[in-house]
């Protein structure tokens, strides 16, 4: 089971920060004969041509220039995690100083092996560069011993600021980070101008579960939709639209940035790739996305956090997400659209909405939508334990969300005011 899923495995793994995810993309789609795109260069676009465009290193938009329609598939690059602002001496001890970024569930960091990733801008003779590193020391964040708080299994409470501190190194002093990446990239301390370095869960993906029907792994959520939308973007049939795989940064933290779904990153893009206003304004009218970003899958232990008569199971097939008060994007038409094309390949489909009671997340469909108003549908691979550290899905549900988006890109579709013709 594990080496059926081994390119799976090696992508979340090698994929420690958003900035690590684009490169995967990128060298994935290097191989595939896709030639880069640069926003401040003219662009020749030729018919049949397959292209890709980043923005700041941690977002990326590939395109095949087929004209037509826009079938879009997007989700996002970055998952919860703790940001590294500097090392710092306390007595016998260095630990570093951090800051979260997104929501996550603080124990789950607690005591396990923890990665340190993320990029550095490096002084050049002539400017400035952008380079990638993963330390190969990990760090860890100490729990406190139950003996000294005897309330810990009835409740616990942490302060990012005190109970979430790495501990780096015993004896080492101030400085050893910076010189850490320094030597990784084998640069010099000093022309190290600035670093973003984040904290990642270490574990090594695995199969779980009787059968090996599980994956283990951290960032899941959101790599996993990651994953399967670029695999469903290769392995497409040829169709008369413009297959679009966009993924973005910073959706964990409202992605209202240069490179976020709130960002103007899918409107500059598709409109560089018409001819003119008009052409970009016709083909956007007839476009569709699919927004691709993780579900809750009904909790084995509490079923009663669930809608009582929406709530997927993993094994069971991919999840259509609904929101009332559109934190999802899916309407009856986006949905009816979506599942007509996943019944055509036999794709399980299951539904979700959230308990009345309790408001879920969102995701980047409707934003992105304020941008480029298209029919979207919000769609995910059920899970367990949703920003975690570690997170786990069912593997056959991975299989099923390329299968839905390999068939999804492998298709046409026409819309004239509320018909929609799907070839």
């Amino acid at each position: 089971m594990v080496n059926a899923y081994s390119l799976l495995y090696s992508f979340l793994d090698s994929s420690k920060s958003a900035y690590h995810t684009v490169e995967n993309l990128k060298s994935r789609l290097d191989a595939e004969g896709f030639v880069r795109l640069y926003e401040n260069e003219k662009w020749d676009l030729r018919e049949g041509g397959k292209y890709f465009v980043i923005r700041d290193g941690s977002s990326l938009i590939a395109f095949v220039n087929r004209g037509g329609a826009f079938m879009i598939c997007a989700s996002h690059s970055d998952s919860p995690s703790f940001r590294v602002k500097s090392d710092s001496e306390s007595g016998a001890y260095l630990k570093l100083d951090t800051e979260k970024y997104g929501g996550m569930i603080y124990y789950s960091w607690l005591d396990r092996p923890l990665a340190i990733a993320g990029r550095a801008v490096i002084k050049t003779a002539d400017g400035v560069e952008s380079k990638l590193f993963t330390l190969d020391k990990e760090v860890i964040i100490p729990s406190l011993a139950i003996h000294m708080n005897r309330t810990v299994n009835e409740s616990c409470k942490l302060n990012p600021a005190q109970d979430l501190i790495p501990l780096a190194a015993v004896g080492s002093s101030k400085g050893a980070l910076l010189s850490a990446i320094a030597d990784k990239l084998a640069v010099k301390c000093e022309d190290i101008i600035a670093h973003e370095s984040f904290l990642s869960a270490a574990d090594k993906p695995r199969s779980v579960g009787f059968s090996d029907e599980m994956v283990l792994a951290p960032r899941l959520d959101d790599l996993g939709c990651v994953y399967s939308s670029l695999e469903g973007f290769l392995a497409a049939k040829e169709t008369d639209s413009t297959p679009v795989l966009a993924v973005y940064d910073n959706e964990e933290v409202g992605s209202e940035t240069k490179q976020g779904a709130a960002s103007t990153f899918l409107y500059d893009t598709l409109k560089r790739i018409c001819s003119n206003e008009s052409d970009f304004l016709s083909r956007v009218a007839t476009s569709f996305m699919v927004s691709a970003d993780n579900a809750h899958a009904l909790h084995p232990n509490h079923p009663e956090m669930a809608d009582r008569a929406n709530a997927p199971i993993l094994g069971n097939g991919i999840v259509i997400k609904y929101n009332a008060n559109q934190r999802y994007a899916t309407d009856a038409l986006s949905d009816g659209i979506f599942r007509s094309i996943c019944e055509r390949v036999g794709v399980k489909v299951q539904s979700y909405f959230n308990r009345a009671d309790l408001p879920g997340g969102s995701t980047l469909g409707s934003i992105s939508d304020t941008k480029v108003s298209v029919p979207t549908v919000d769609i995910g691979i059920p899970q367990l334990a949703m920003h975690s550290a570690n997170e786990s899905c069912a593997l056959a549900d991975i299989d099923e969300m390329i299968k839905a988006l390999t068939a999804f890109y492998s298709t046409s579709i026409e819309i004239s005011g509320e018909s929609v013709k799907i070839k």
